[in-house]
């Protein structure tokens, strides 16, 4: 345990080693992906922040927009374009080839990308989760803190047969996860859905859903949920983990116990500390887990 704490608080310190490395010497590709436009943006997913944005909005109407799954409040909404998504993945195929290092996406997750060290985080998932997702997560998820989504994780992992094939049950770090299917040819690997995770049942009730591409699910960051394994070709996605501080700040969901903070660099695991005075908010992760 002792090991695996160090280890934790390590992975802040090598990320922000690599990201400056990857900002000096890796050469884009693509280099307009880095940030958010309109263009990027499914016509349908920006007429769903419309009404969301608009006088009157509230969760009955927007059900309208959006496919529900039973009663796990999952939901299914168009994201992206089909184009973005295969210039994204031609990007981080070429930076999964060349020679910058590279963090984990996660503990589970041994290949994909972290797109704060990729540079993606100020220029496209802080406008994505701030001008287009909050309005949707306020309705769907009010007591989760979807009106104050205030800062995120954002990775995008990758399934092939000969790397990680699956992804067990678990549940996220997060109040409400996106997680968007970028691409490219693949068979099954559908992703399953079980309780939440304060709320176990003797027998749990799974369900099945499958990617849709350049589509994302929205659901509770404390739904258990795992990935089955794909049958064939290689599968990206775009994961999205959104953090409400107000929320988190009183019960870290990991340990499910009031948080005792270390200060961490960017967003940490999402938790905030106001400093004696009238000092700025620090973003710090909590120890005991």
């Amino acid at each position: 345990i002792e090991a695996e704490v160090q280890r934790r608080r390590e992975l802040i310190h090598q990320s922000v080693e690599r990201k400056a490395i990857i900002s000096q010497r890796y050469r884009r590709k693509h280099p307009e992906v880095y940030s958010l436009q309109d263009s990027f943006l499914a016509p349908d997913f920006l007429e769903i922040v419309r009404y969301c944005t608009s006088p009157g909005a509230g969760l009955h109407g927007l059900l309208r927009y959006v496919e529900s799954f039973s009663d796990k409040r999952i939901y299914r909404l168009p994201v992206f374009t089909e184009e973005f998504c295969q210039a994204l993945v031609d990007e981080l195929e070429n930076f999964e080839q060349s020679d910058m290092p590279k963090g984990r996406p996660n503990t589970m997750n041994n290949y994909g990308v972290l797109l704060n060290e990729l540079g993606m985080d100020e220029t496209f998932i802080t406008p994505l989760r701030e001008k287009y997702l909050r309005p949707i997560t306020a309705l769907l998820y009010p007591e989760l803190g979807g009106a104050c989504l205030d800062s995120h994780k954002a990775f995008v992992v990758k399934y092939s047969l000969h790397q990680d094939l699956d992804l067990s049950s678990h549940y996220d770090n997060a109040e409400v996860t996106l997680n968007v299917s970028l691409g490219k040819e693949f068979t099954e690997g559908s992703l399953y859905f079980g309780d939440f995770s304060q709320d176990p049942s003797p027998v749990p009730k799974y369900i099945e859903i499958e990617h849709v591409g350049a589509q994302g699910l929205l659901h509770r960051g404390g739904q258990i949920h795992g990935a089955l394994p794909i049958a064939s070709g290689e599968r990206w996605n775009l994961i999205v983990w959104m953090r409400s501080s107000a929320v988190r700040n009183q019960l870290c969901p990991m340990c499910n116990k009031k948080p005792e903070l270390v200060e961490a660099e960017g967003f940490g695991d999402g938790f905030t500390e106001t400093l004696e005075g009238d000092g700025p908010e620090t973003v710090n992760v909590c120890s005991l887990w």
